[in-house]
């Protein structure tokens, strides 16, 4: 790690200028003490950092979990809610241990482009009261009897900012790369408060501004860490939470992983079981000092990347800056308005459900945006766990349905001699039984049939039993059946499992 230490110092600032305003704006949108999103940003900094296998990846609190989060707290209360972040972790452990890294591979594209599309919907629209100075839609109904100007003010600033730092200055110079947009609108927010104090129309709320606890002593910095009520730890709701919050924060890391491992110049493979023990080494410390869940993410691992970050040591000096910044400059932070973060998300939520991607999956057909779609839905109008599961459940029927239509191809070879031939799959199985089915009994009186199993590798004891059925239904119609395998061409055969058990390579 030391020996690409010039590297990784320069990055680990960058990182922690990008970290610094999402740990506070994620807290923000997941409904928790904003001191919690800083706590995840240090452990996923410096223990996860530490253990991980990734040498350019960076972890902390992450977007596609605040829905849950906000959830959770709300339901089950803070100090419960840590019960399940240090039970998800214990799982996320499990994962690892049992080599669960390649998880990912069996969930669609489609499903986890739509959770984190759904997830994006909800972070960009419980932003819009906070961008405009209020807590929540209804006492935004209320803008035209109390106008918030300086929220507003900076909040359109700090958009502004942060869409010109992405679209057009990052791409002048690579001051505007090591010296990340959402740092300046940060900066730019402190110093609007700072002098706009006194000014009665440009006044802040105490409610419209960072709240981060500041102690006076030692004693007073250790009291500000919340410890689990594990004595809540047999509700169900606890469980199903955390085992939630596991399986999408593992899919959410490895999909980093995998993205992150793309764009490393270096090519460095990431090993995937080693990044779930150590994030759920992460979310277990989290959980039990008042932190939020802790994945890798792809925005801090990203401008890790991008800023020459060779080794784990960047993530880790980027967690210590921000264990400095809590202990020193913790009345500074209190000068960040609230519709500053919200900014910083607004463009968060957005880059998850950008509507390029809902044209991009409407053209991959509908295959893949009906799943996108009822996944999307599903967040949006119930939780994620629904969304997640109706959209698995779609793919699945979908996954059924191009299986049936493919299981065999049928067609009539030779017209002038009444030849039919069915082609089968390379995989037939129990879920073509109706299709075969369907086509055998079509096939009409006084024919021949060619079943070409060539290209079959597969076949399923219950297709078997369907053509040991036609045998005889065959023999009553006068249908005369070839069978051509690879190892010859059978006619007429009376027991169809002593012929596949000799051609096929498995039954």
């Amino acid at each position: 790690m030391f020996s690409t230490f010039k590297s990784d110092l320069p990055a680990s600032i960058v990182v922690f200028f990008v970290a610094l305003p999402l740990c506070l704006g994620i807290a923000l949108a997941s409904g928790a003490p904003l001191f919690s999103g800083l706590i995840s940003g240090i452990i996923g900094g410096i223990l996860v950092g530490a253990i991980s296998g990734s040498k350019i990846g960076v972890s902390g609190p992450a977007a596609g979990l605040a829905v849950i989060v906000l959830t959770a707290i709300n339901s089950l209360g803070f100090e419960n809610f840590l019960v399940a972040v240090v039970l998800a972790g214990a799982i996320q452990i499990l994962f690892g241990v049992l080599k669960f890294g390649v998880i990912g591979y069996y969930f669609p594209s489609s499903v986890i482009k739509g959770m984190l599309t759904g997830i994006g919907i909800i972070i960009f629209k419980k932003q819009i009261p906070i961008f405009f100075g209020y807590k929540t839609y209804e006492e935004l109904a209320t803008i035209g009897d109390s106008f918030q100007t300086g929220a507003v003010i900076v909040g359109v600033v700090s958009l502004a900012i942060l869409l010109l730092w992405s679209s057009v200055l990052s791409k002048k110079g690579k001051i505007f790369t090591i010296i990340q947009g959402p740092i300046v609108a940060v900066v730019v927010g402190i110093l609007f408060f700072t002098y706009s104090q006194g000014s009665d129309s440009l006044n802040f709320l105490s409610s419209q501004l960072v709240e981060v606890p500041v102690p006076d002593s030692f004693d007073a910095f250790k009291n500000l860490f919340v410890t689990p009520n594990f004595a809540a730890i047999g509700n169900s709701e606890i469980w199903l939470t955390a085992f939630t919050m596991a399986l999408v924060a593992s899919l959410e890391t490895l999909l980093c992983v995998e993205a992150t491992d793309k764009l490393d110049p270096h090519k460095n493979v990431t090993p995937t079981n080693r990044e779930l023990f150590a994030q759920g080494a992460g979310n277990i410390l989290s959980g039990m000092i008042g932190g939020l869940p802790i994945t890798q993410v792809i925005v801090r691992s990203s401008a890790n990347i991008q800023s020459g970050g060779r080794s784990k040591m960047s993530a880790i000096l980027h967690g210590f800056l921000l264990l400095i910044s809590v202990v020193t400059i913790p009345v500074l932070l209190n000068k960040i308005p609230l519709s500053v973060l919200a900014a910083v998300l607004l463009i968060v939520g957005y880059k998850l459900a950008k509507p390029a991607l809902f044209v991009s999956m409407y053209k991959l057909g509908w295959k893949q945006s009906l799943p996108f779609v009822v996944t999307v839905g599903g967040i949006v109008f119930a939780d994620l766990l629904i969304g997640i599961g109706l959209g698995l459940a779609v793919g699945v029927l979908v996954v059924l349905l191009k299986s049936y239509q493919n299981s065999h191809f049928l067609h009539e070879e030779n017209v002038s001699d009444n030849v039919m031939k069915m082609t089968l799959a390379e995989e037939v199985t129990f879920f073509n039984k109706g299709a075969i089915l369907k086509e055998l009994d079509r096939v009409p009186a006084n024919t021949s049939l060619e079943l070409d199993v060539r290209n079959t590798v597969y076949l399923d004891h219950d297709i078997i039993e369907i053509l040991e059925d036609f045998a005889a239904k065959s023999a009553n119609k006068n249908i005369k059946v070839k069978v051509i395998s690879e190892k010859g061409i059978i006619d007429n055969p009376n027991c169809y499992t002593e012929v596949f058990k000799d051609t096929l390579k498995m039954v």
